[in-house]
């Protein structure tokens, strides 16, 4: 399973912060262990204290190990390593005069961490942990020794000195870690707002390939009257000549829309079937039915791509947005369209040249949406099914104006690789 899936979920995100967290802390302590050492000259118990900082670094090594495997992190793990690091803090401060320390406000940080990032039971549990280890140190804990040869004054500065030093940290500490929460929170809600969106078009889409399955089987009767009715007038076409070309013309309609139909229903019982197709060949089987369907729209077909073409993946709904865009295409203007097609080693390109006005500034910012549409005559799905599909099948559309007149719809497909 994909390592970076699992990377990006709340839990290991959370105790990524807090492994980065802990090594400021190991080396905060060691530092602060260090200056009371050879600057205040204070003689303490310095065994337990840096086996304790060392246990606490194995921890965070083991943590950090632990972010590369697959398992989520849940919020009883991301609590007991809070506790790890508040008893750390406890055993620390035990060692170096309790609740006199100057840095015993570093309680504050577990509880901050865990507001903002666990459930309101592990934070009031925090809140009663870290009360229940300062009320502790306020009675049972190893004196600071005291340093003959500094004043009390120089001994109340370092006090203050250490004060100045927990505050400082504790300020960076909890700035870092509400900026990378409030980020995270608007990220979480740009991906609800997208989910939400995908769901809605889902939706609609659902319940539009619905009622087109039912319009499918409905219209099977009224198109085969029609059959039967333009069968007859045919052969009285010789008492009428002028019908004959008009009936060849309507008898292919007919049949199109037959084969349309027959399309849909096939399709309706294997969805999502794909398969994997030449660009070029995709192409010309796609501009053929087209024109069938719109004998008399014209085009100008180039491809640029080298031979041998890539193969994409293919099911009908891509046929069918590629002809809905095809559609918008040749309605735009009565001018033949430009369709260009090239390639590269990911993807494949295909663009539609029209010749008509353009794109408004309301049509370039709704373009896609369901129900929109600056067609008299239009409902504003073909493009909206056809940037669903194209979405759906890791590929984009994008409609712009072109500099020389007219507007270009522009869609990149992913080349797929058959497996070796």
């Amino acid at each position: 399973m994909n390592n970076s899936i699992f990377s990006s979920l709340p839990g290991h995100n959370q105790l990524r912060r807090l492994v980065a967290l802990r090594s400021m802390a190991v080396t905060a302590q060691l530092l602060t262990l260090a200056g009371v050492w050879k600057i205040l000259e204070l003689k303490l118990d310095w065994q337990p204290m840096l086996l304790t900082i060392a246990v606490l670094a194995a921890i965070n090594v083991f943590s950090w190990l632990r972010l590369r495997s697959d398992k989520p992190v849940p919020n009883k793990e991301l609590f007991a390593q809070l506790c790890v690091d508040v008893l750390a803090l406890s055993i620390l401060l035990y060692y170096s005069g309790g609740s006199t320390n100057p840095f015993v406000s570093l309680y504050l940080l577990p509880l901050v961490i865990a507001a903002a990032t666990l459930p309101g039971r592990y934070t009031w549990g925090m809140a009663a942990l870290t009360s229940a280890c300062y009320s502790v140190l306020m009675f049972y804990y190893i004196p600071l020794p005291h340093n003959h040869q500094h004043d009390g004054d120089s001994a109340f500065n370092a006090h203050v000195m250490g004060m100045w030093l927990g505050f400082v940290f504790s300020t960076v500490v909890v700035a870092y870690f509400v900026v990378q929460m409030a980020q995270a929170v608007r990220n979480r809600d740009e991906m609800l707002a997208r989910v939400r969106e995908e769901i809605l078009r889902n939706e609609r889409i659902v319940a539009l390939g619905t009622q087109a399955a039912g319009a499918a089987h409905e219209l099977g009767t009224p198109l085969s009257t029609m059959a039967v009715v333009i069968g007859e007038l045919q052969h009285e076409a010789e008492a009428q000549p002028g019908w004959r070309d008009a009936l060849a013309i309507l008898n292919e309609q007919v049949r199109g829309c037959r084969r349309i139909l027959d399309k849909i229903l096939a399709n309706a019982q294997v969805s999502g079937a794909t398969a994997l197709q030449p660009a070029d060949r995709l192409m010309a089987e796609v501009l053929d039915e087209w024109q069938l369907l719109r004998p008399a729209a014209q085009y100008q077909y180039h491809s640029d791509g080298a031979l041998p073409a890539p193969l994409v993946s293919v099911d009908a709904t891509l046929r069918a947005a590629l002809m809905n865009l095809l559609n918008n295409a040749a309605d735009a203007a009565p001018q033949p369209i430009e369709i260009r097609t090239h390639w590269d080693a990911n993807n494949f390109t295909l663009e539609i040249h029209d010749h008509g006005k353009g794109l408004s500034e309301e049509a370039e910012l709704k373009a896609g949406s369901a129900f929109f549409t600056t067609k008299t005559e239009g409902h504003g799905l073909g493009l909206f099914l056809a940037n669903a599909t194209l979405e759906r099948m890791n590929g984009s559309v994008r409609l712009f104006n072109r500099e020389q007149g007219g507007a270009t719809t522009k869609i990149i497909l992913p080349i797929t690789r058959p497996a070796p």
